[in-house]
């Protein structure tokens, strides 16, 4: 009887096969601590995005002693070091770049080999998991997973609530298969995903409800004493040190004497304090939206800032596969159909900026 071996194996960098020509085995016994291997692949994958190993180790759940140590012997399998130390961050070298690239092969065949095995208990079944920001999970995600039901009656849901740059780390770290986020919330991401539009959503200016800006000119002329106070107190969502600054800035142009009662981190609880008359926030539309209903208490202005882009960032090779194209499809047939909640003209004292 003939066997066959069948164990994966890396290639080595151009011309450094091993002595007899082989490639490198994945999941061969220890040589001195230095073999290749599936985890080591993702340590070095996780660091190389990541650029600090602290964050690195977060994001694979595994002590940061064992992670540098692992990546250590990672380095002396291949013989070459595959990051330089700038000070506080790790940069791949040209090496590093080449291994990279080929440890993405690795571990993307690996996932389709995982997404693509039985479930012990059903193996009809196929899971997604899904990574998103609170609002749209809200709003789309309900409508999209009805709609794939209708076409696959097997797939069954992984749901994480997360921010932006959390969804990415779980993206690269391979614990989700899709992210719902803004597109311009996140700097540049890896070529390994492509990023599908789902829907526009305006950024607002949220106002207590009995608060009317439709005429205000002037706001220091045309309010009363305490409409004034709340309209010069602001309450911002941190969103990070660029977008806080861009939110800032704008209030600072159109409201030069406002100033910052609140920091939170929740849309949620943004809105809650500008209906109770604390305040107002710039908040994006879908935030005010609970489920097919709007949030009661607040009324909302159109702004001059640019929309947040909402995108399924998903990794290339799930791009076209089933279920995971129904799905997407799916998603960008229920952005059109969403329901903004009423939203009033720009206000001059805004528009005149």
């Amino acid at each position: 009887m003939t066997v066959y071996d069948t164990t994966p194996r890396l290639p080595l960098p151009d011309g450094d096969d091993g002595p007899d020509g082989s490639m490198a085995d994945l999941f061969a016994g220890p040589r001195s601590g230095t073999e290749i291997n599936l985890r080591r692949l993702r340590i070095f994958w996780a660091v190389a995005h990541c650029a600090t190993l602290t964050r690195a180790a977060k994001l694979l759940n595994v002590s940061q002693p064992t992670l540098s140590q692992q990546l250590t012997g990672f380095e002396a399998s291949i013989g070459a070091p595959l990051f330089e130390r700038r000070s506080n961050r790790l940069v791949l070298t040209e090496v590093g770049e080449m291994v990279l690239r080929k440890a993405e092969k690795v571990l993307r065949s690996a996932q389709d080999l995982q997404d693509s095995l039985p479930s012990a208990d059903n193996p009809a079944r196929h899971t997604l998991r899904i990574a998103g920001v609170a609002s749209v999970m809200r709003v789309i995600l309900p409508a999209a997973m009805q709609r794939l039901a209708a076409v696959e009656p097997t797939v069954d849901f992984d749901i994480h609530e997360n921010a932006p740059g959390e969804i990415i780390d779980l993206l690269y770290g391979r614990r989700v298969n899709i992210g719902l986020m803004a597109a311009n919330s996140v700097a540049e991401v890896s070529a390994g995903f492509q990023q599908l539009p789902i829907i526009e959503d305006p950024f607002v200016l949220a106002v207590p409800q009995d608060l009317d800006l439709s005429k205000v000119t002037v706001p220091a002329r045309d309010l009363k004493p305490r409409q004034l106070q709340v309209l010069n107190s602001t309450i911002q969502f941190v969103f990070g040190t660029q977008h806080s600054s861009r939110i800032q800035d704008w209030f600072d142009a159109v409201l030069p004497k406002n100033r910052l009662a609140f920091r939170v981190r929740s849309f949620e609880l943004a809105l809650d304090l500008v209906a109770t008359g604390l305040g107002v926030c710039v908040v994006p539309a879908l935030t005010v939206l609970e489920g097919n209903t709007v949030r009661p208490g607040v009324r909302l202005y159109h702004i001059n800032l640019e929309p947040r882009r909402i995108v399924a960032m998903v990794p290339s090779q799930y791009r076209h596969a089933a279920p995971y194209s129904a799905f997407l499809t799916a998603l960008q047939e229920v952005g059109k159909t969403v329901t903004l909640p009423q939203i009033d003209p720009m206000p001059p004292f805004i528009a005149s900026h």
